[in-house]
């Protein structure tokens, strides 16, 4: 930045990211600070599979369900929290393909297979060739175009669909007041002060602004749920089955933290719900 706090465009290296699932693809140029960042666009992506607590833990309704049960609550309680399943070792595998099974089979739920299993814990996202190459290419042309200053470079964002017949859009992906990583704003939650933590936390990770995986949650002063270290989590566990009434106050801004956003928290502000 300059003496006025402006950007200097000769310092900004740009960024050029690129994407596919099956068919379809995206690929953007992102300059920091400037255009928007990858955050401002997660509610774009198709939202990652999460299925909240309580029905994995009491109604299961799919063969996902009793995949998630085996893996996020039945592995901890059978082989304790610090060990890791590794989803590369068969012996696990067929443990968690078995549980699971026999979960689906207590509830009458049909579809539970090795494969679908694996696909669960490992988050398979299906690859087409010729989709990577068109990405892989545009990627490249950009790449081209930022070096040479032969052309205008993309502003600021392509989508690519090849599922009936080759279609593709270009537009400004503007940034975002909310965005956590460019954004200056805190985003406004509003719930029910008998909202219980989990409950919460369901909300979170449905949200597809955000794409959290594991969140952890703190209020001024205080961890309501802390993923880590097992210590910490063992010890704030209880918080999750108590309303959002006896954990904080209207007006509170939580801080909340997940792998998926490395040394960045999401500052949201709690309204009751009237």
């Amino acid at each position: 930045m300059d003496d006025d706090g402006n950007i200097d465009p000769d310092t900004i290296i740009p960024f050029i990211d690129g994407g596919t699932e099956g068919f379809k693809g995206q690929a953007r140029v992102i300059l920091p600070r400037i255009t928007s960042c990858f955050e401002c666009s997660l509610d774009a992506f198709p939202p990652q599979v999460n299925f909240p607590i309580c029905t994995i833990a009491n109604t299961p309704r799919l063969p996902e369900h009793c995949i998630e049960w085996a893996k996020l609550i039945q592995w901890p309680k059978e082989f304790g929290i610090e060990a890791k399943f590794d989803a590369d070792n068969p012996d696990h595998m067929k443990w968690m393909y078995e549980t699971s099974l026999k979960r689906a089979a207590e509830f009458n739920i049909n579809g539970v297979t090795l494969r679908l299993t694996q696909g669960v814990v490992k988050n398979i996202i299906p690859a087409i060739a010729s989709t990577n190459a068109i990405i892989a290419a545009a990627e490249a042309n950009e790449a081209f175009k930022i070096a040479t200053n032969c052309s205008e470079y993309l502003n600021n964002y392509m989508m690519y669909n090849g599922v009936t017949g080759v279609y593709t859009y270009t537009f400004e992906y503007e940034k975002k007041e909310t965005c956590p990583v460019c954004g200056t704003s805190e985003t406004t939650y509003t719930v029910s002060p008998e909202l219980r933590l989990d409950e919460f936390m369901d909300l979170l990770a449905q949200d597809a602004r955000y794409q959290l995986k594991k969140p952890s949650i703190r209020p001024p002063g205080k961890s309501l749920y802390m993923q880590a270290p097992p210590p910490l989590q063992e010890k704030t566990n209880p918080n999750l089955e108590k309303p959002l009434r006896e954990l904080v106050q209207e007006g509170d801004v939580l801080d909340i933290t997940d792998p998926s956003l490395p040394n960045i928290a999401i500052n949201i502000k709690i309204k009751w719900a009237s």
